[in-house]
């Protein structure tokens, strides 16, 4: 006999509506996987949704052979962006296989770090601009580390110098915030209110990320070069087996597609270092291996393979940023349509019943992890790693749509630690500062400033 999944108490007709805050969904996710733990749901104007947040259930329905990759909700609404893009297509959709074969090779770890240079030059740019703040200086980590995702995405990607580091923000990082939480908010919304109030925001902030990649193209095309990138596969590779290319709107849809995915990296990286301000033995931990491997020399590639507990650093910081907050998941049809069992039969769900995957509460669940919100990077380092549950690394998605861009990722937030840790001192301009977070695709710090300097100055 299975059980209820557990459910707040809602209100007629609106069920739970209220609890779920529509400016912070995933705070409000965070919240009610703290308050009912591996699994709950919650209805809203008649529909049931049904939230993951333990990690046994979590890896069940990462099994691809029972469960795959549900396109709604939000996702569906950034269509209007990016359209079906890999990002975004449907499991029936042949575009998603195409775009896969020919990006795929340009994003494999080998090919990516062939693009080391272009993301440590960008690194450099960022980290000079922090040294040269002078003593007196308050940031905000996330807005110039948004700038840099967008800077060296489009240099190590796409071949194209941006030099957005400085002066105004460069329009499609607001863009992307526009586009992405209106999409969040669409769902939540009767249509004509979407097409009566909002529609223009939305189309505005689309228009700009879409431009923005077409003058990439246009870049490419009006200065020709050998340069054997992630662009030059877009515009001239084909499927290997169905013998397509990509057309000329898919390649701005996988353009567009690649900031807003690489988004969630900033975040990582901000939250990063305000766990780094309140672990200090870490960054001291972290400093003895950096200074033993790199020295005085270069950041190379290879140094990037030889310094396992910055690695660890980097994943204790995904575990706890969760910055790509989660992930939907369905049913595979079945011609049954029969109830399907989660849990050994513990709960039970509609055979079409979409579930989300919220990472805030399976990459803490106390089942898997001594003291959960420590922020312990020993744990993530070799053998104590490799025995943690699969669905608590799951911060790139799962299976066979999971990020693309993993690698990419990887090595952008590996160069970026090593080099803070290794070059830089930061204090927090408020030191009762908390952590807050809040987002729409990706999820960051709040209001967390910092005053930064050259490391021992």
């Amino acid at each position: 006999m299975s059980s209820p999944i557990p459910q707040p108490p809602g209100l007629p007709l609106v069920g739970n509506i209220r609890d779920i805050n529509p400016s912070n969904t995933w705070a409000s996710l965070k919240t009610l996987a703290e308050k009912y733990g591996e699994i709950f749901q919650i209805k809203v104007l008649g529909h049931t949704i049904v939230f993951v947040a333990g990690a046994a259930i979590a890896e069940e329905i990462c099994d691809e052979k029972r469960f795959r990759k549900y396109v709604g909700g939000p996702i569906v609404e950034i269509r209007y962006a990016v359209h079906n893009s890999l990002f975004t297509a449907f499991d029936h959709e042949s575009s998603w296989g195409i775009a896969h074969r020919i990006m795929a090779p340009k994003l494999s770890t080998s090919s990516v770090g062939e693009r080391f240079d272009d993301l440590n030059i960008t690194a450099t740019d960022l980290i000079n601009k922090w040294k040269g703040l002078g003593s007196n200086n308050t940031i905000f980590p996330i807005g110039d580390l948004n700038r840099l995702n967008l800077e060296a995405t489009t240099l190590a990607l796409f071949g194209q110098r941006l030099n957005c580091l400085g002066g105004p923000e460069h329009p499609v990082i607001q863009a992307m915030e526009d586009a992405t939480s209106e999409a969040m908010r669409r769902p939540n919304r009767p249509g004509f209110l979407n097409w009566l109030f909002y529609g223009k925001k939305f189309k505005s902030a689309t228009a700009t990320m879409r431009s923005w990649a077409a003058g990439i193209v246009q870049n490419r095309k009006d200065n020709p070069t050998d340069r054997n990138d992630l662009l030059a596969a877009l515009l001239s590779a084909k499927d290997p087996e169905s013998g397509k290319a990509l057309t000329d709107s898919e390649v701005i849809d996988e353009i567009v597609t690649m900031p807003i995915g690489s988004s969630t990296a900033p975040c990582l990286m901000t939250t990063a270092i305000y766990y780094l301000l309140k672990n200090p033995h870490v960054i001291a931990e972290a400093r003895k291996e950096i200074d033993a491997v790199v020295g005085s020399d270069e950041l190379t590639h290879a140094h990037t393979s030889q310094l396992p507990y910055v690695e660890g650093v980097v994943r204790e910081a995904f575990r706890l940023s969760f910055a790509a907050p989660g992930f939907n998941i369905e049913p595979i049809p079945s011609e049954s349509k029969s109830p399907v069992l989660l849990a050994g039969g513990k709960y039970q769900i509609a055979h079409n019943q979409p579930l989300i995957i919220v990472l805030a509460g399976v990459n803490r669940d106390p089942n898997v992890f001594d003291e959960p919100l420590a922020f312990r990077p020993e744990r993530m380092v070799g053998e104590a790693y490799e025995k943690l549950p699969s669905a608590v690394k799951k911060g790139f998605g799962n299976g066979k749509r999971e990020c693309i861009g993993k690698h990419y990722a990887w090595l952008w937030l590996m160069i970026m630690m090593t080099r803070i840790i290794k070059e830089l001192d930061f204090e927090a301009a408020d030191p009762t500062y908390e952590l807050h977070q809040d987002g729409w695709f990706n999820v960051r710090p709040t209001d967390f400033s910092v005053k930064v300097k050259a490391r021992g100055n």
